[in-house]
């Protein structure tokens, strides 16, 4: 699996080790909605607990089952099939028969909720997920794991797309497609290498802001990002209100902010664009198409996506732990939509993967 350019994290205490527990018995995902169904309407709105699947192959069984197309089926997120997760759907049946939802069970899938809603389930609008995950220890006192821990929740982590969005080889696939060779993939794998490349180069610029220790600062005309919304707004030191903008960071009101490569020039300016494109030239591709992040970047414009921001930054929230014995660490938190977990570990020097 190629988990895509490097992710440089802060200087992390070197006595911390650990080993992340992957299983449906060790590592539990939910998903928080804002909402809740609506009771009538004409989509189904189910709450789903899998183990050992990928939301896509929960699409796929739901759409045989109910008779419809999958493009008929809404989610908010994609969950990882390993790891036991609960997370929403709606299927949409106007004027159709409502299947026996209780036939979709089996060892793998449970039907936890079933309802009406007045409209299809959109890709990022849940809340975010709660997790419950086991950790064994390998390296560190309790006092400092617990401290560590602690400071997820108070100085954050690198907002890193983890190593699952790059998957086995869609680097490389994304490489292929940017470079215009090889067999062009199905339709529906479009948007995931789209998705893929534009990771890669958020990754490449906050590895760069992490490596000169600006992640967590505002630089000139940066464009921040204000906490919980996509909105977006240029920084500028001249301006009176530069004071009141270190502040709001500090209180994690706003971010700054990587992009998400697409057409649009809602970019930053001054010397925050400069060390944004510096960081983008300086990453180079798989050798499927070893080319720059800028010229990345450009062929990501020509295919009518639209620019965006992500918040270079994230934090724990609602979190607690409880040790199960010497070596083994139960942590919950909760994670903002599009963060990973890993990645918060992976900040306080756990293994995530092998």
């Amino acid at each position: 699996m190629s988990s895509g350019p490097e992710r440089l994290y802060p200087a992390r205490d070197a006595t911390l080790g650990g080993l992340l527990q992957r299983g449906p018995d060790t590592f539990f995902v939910e998903e928080i909605l804002p909402f809740r169904p609506s009771g009538v309407g004409e989509h189904v709105f189910l709450q789903i607990e899998k183990a050992g699947l990928n939301t896509e192959e929960v699409v796929r069984r739901i759409a045989r089952h109910a008779k419809v197309q999958p493009r008929d089926i809404g989610y908010a997120g994609l969950k990882d099939r390993h790891a036991r997760t609960r997370q929403f759907f709606t299927v949409s049946l106007p004027g159709k028969t409502e299947p026996d939802w209780s036939a979709l069970e089996d060892r793998e899938l449970r039907i936890l909720q079933c309802s009406r809603h007045d409209r299809k389930l959109r890709r990022g609008v849940h809340l975010g997920n709660r997790f419950r995950l086991s950790l064994m220890v390998q390296h560190g006192s309790r006092e400092d794991w617990e401290a560590a821990l602690s400071q997820l929740g108070q100085r954050g982590f690198p907002n890193y797309f983890g190593a699952q969005r790059f998957g086995h080889g869609n680097l490389a696939a994304a490489a292929r497609l940017l470079a215009g060779t090889g067999r062009r993939p199905q339709r529906g794998q479009v948007g995931l290498l789209w998705s893929t490349a534009r990771s890669a180069l958020f990754n490449a610029v906050l590895a760069e802001r992490v490596r000169d220790g600006s992640w967590q600062h505002l630089l000139p005309g940066e464009r921040v990002q204000l906490e919980g919304s996509h909105s977006h707004f240029v920084a500028s030191p001249e301006g009176a209100d530069w004071p009141s903008l270190e502040a709001r960071l500090c209180a994690w009101d706003l971010h700054p902010s990587g992009p998400l490569a697409g057409a649009g020039t809602d970019g930053p300016v001054g010397d925050a664009a400069r060390t944004e494109r510096a960081a983008l030239a300086a990453w180079v591709g798989p050798p499927e198409f070893a080319e720059n992040g800028l010229v990345w970047a450009d062929r990501l414009a020509g295919q009518g996506l639209r620019a965006a921001r992500r918040a270079l930054r994230c934090r724990t929230q609602d979190s607690s732990w409880q040790w199960r014995d010497a070596t083994k660490l139960e942590i919950e938190f909760f994670l903002p939509a599009g963060s990973f977990a890993t990645v918060c570990l992976e900040a306080l020097g756990v293994q995530t993967q092998g």
